[in-house]
């Protein structure tokens, strides 16, 4: 399979565990190759955290060319690797673990290399996972296309933490380490707090286990407290069929930009339903046929000056309906933009005239 695509994902993370559950053991005890790079602990940036690199840890080569993209993600998804909770947190460890995810994923699921841009072990060690992570995140102008999260494997960071966190939290070690990465790829992107993310708010799965998951807005709060800026994160409303309005019209929208052939009207009848229950098949959401935060995780994506279609037109309607007097016609142009800022400031976000994700979120609140 391509890079990008992915089975059913509870089922992938359960193979996943069990496979490395096998390999890990052998994998403790293969020495790595006794040169320099191999042998040290890991490089230190002046203003990061120590990350070991692919060349650290004995990586593989990828079996094709790896996508760096340019420009910068829009977001972090957080993970859990659904693995045995070990009590060994050794740097031996976490570089066997780099290796064996490395070898499942790309001999059992057929990827060009690890599918996560970077890992954080139960020891709090950072290893880099897809090859160039490391180099274009230090740039801070480009970022790996990379296999951890449907639909999102273009705009985001992807973080593997070692372990199963749906009963049991992650260790102080392992939360202070992730915390102190998230933080890093934040002030190297220019993200805010609020635009980290656990996979589940993406895909069907229950990954990064409800644990982890709860963590979320701690995580985002730590993070603020180190970059400045409001950690609340963007708030979805449910619609469903029977619903009508402004906020179906912005589905409609959404999903008309996505590819759907439907009529906005406001209206949440079977049209709307079947293309709601059509393109959470296509993200691997939960195909229910409601809206909610997957479906709208997936649809939204930050609008600029300059961009054009069906998105442009839902954020025009909606400032018109918050009172904002512009011309709807679907091309992000100065007025839109202008319009965009004015709402920023009467919703108390930051007035930069970015349509991000907690825009839109305050435009369907």
């Amino acid at each position: 399979m391509t890079q990008d695509s992915a089975p059913s994902l509870p089922g992938r993370r359960s193979v996943l565990a069990g496979a490395l559950a096998l390999g890990t053991g052998a994998l403790l005890g293969t020495a790595l190759p006794a040169t320099a790079a191999q042998a040290a602990t890991a490089r230190q940036t002046a203003t990061g955290p120590t990350i070991a690199d692919t060349g650290t840890w004995g990586a593989r080569p990828s079996s094709s060319p790896i996508n760096v993209l340019a420009g910068a993600p829009d977001k972090v998804i957080v993970h859990h690797t659904a693995t045995a909770n070990t009590t060994d947190y050794s740097q031996a460890a976490a570089f066997s673990l780099a290796r064996s995810m490395q070898t499942y994923q790309m001999d059992s699921e057929g990827w060009i290399d690890t599918g996560q841009h970077f890992t954080v072990s139960r020891g709090g060690y950072v290893v880099e996972g897809r090859h160039n992570s490391l180099s274009t995140l230090r740039s801070g102008t480009q970022h790996v296309e990379s296999a951890h999260c449907t639909s999102q494997n273009t705009v985001a960071i992807g973080i593997e933490n070692e372990g199963t966190y749906s009963t049991v939290d992650p260790r102080s070690e392992q939360y202070t380490a992730l915390v102190g990465l998230i933080t890093y790829i934040c002030q190297q992107y220019g993200l805010r707090a609020y635009q980290v993310y656990g996979h589940r708010d993406f895909n069907n799965t229950e990954c990064p286990g409800d644990r982890l998951y709860a963590l979320i807005p701690q995580i985002r709060r730590d993070v603020a407290a180190r970059i400045g800026g409001d950690p609340t994160g963007p708030v979805w409303p449910m619609l469903s069929n029977g619903a009508s309005g402004e906020k179906v019209k912005t589905l409609q929208y959404l999903l008309v930009q996505h590819g759907a052939t439907l009529t906005v009207d406001g209206s949440y009848g079977p049209a709307t339903q079947a293309a709601v229950t059509a393109f959470q098949n296509t993200t691997h959401a939960a195909a229910d046929g409601v809206a909610g935060n997957q479906t709208w995780s997936q649809a939204v994506s930050p609008l600029t000056r300059g961009a054009s279609g069906s998105a442009v037109t839902a954020v025009q309607s909606q400032l018109v309906a918050h009172g904002v007097a512009l011309t709807v016609d679907g091309s992000f142009g100065p007025g839109t933009q202008a319009g965009v800022v004015t709402f920023q400031k009467s919703a108390g976000l930051p007035a930069d005239g970015v349509v991000d994700a907690r825009t839109w979120s305050r435009l369907l609140a």
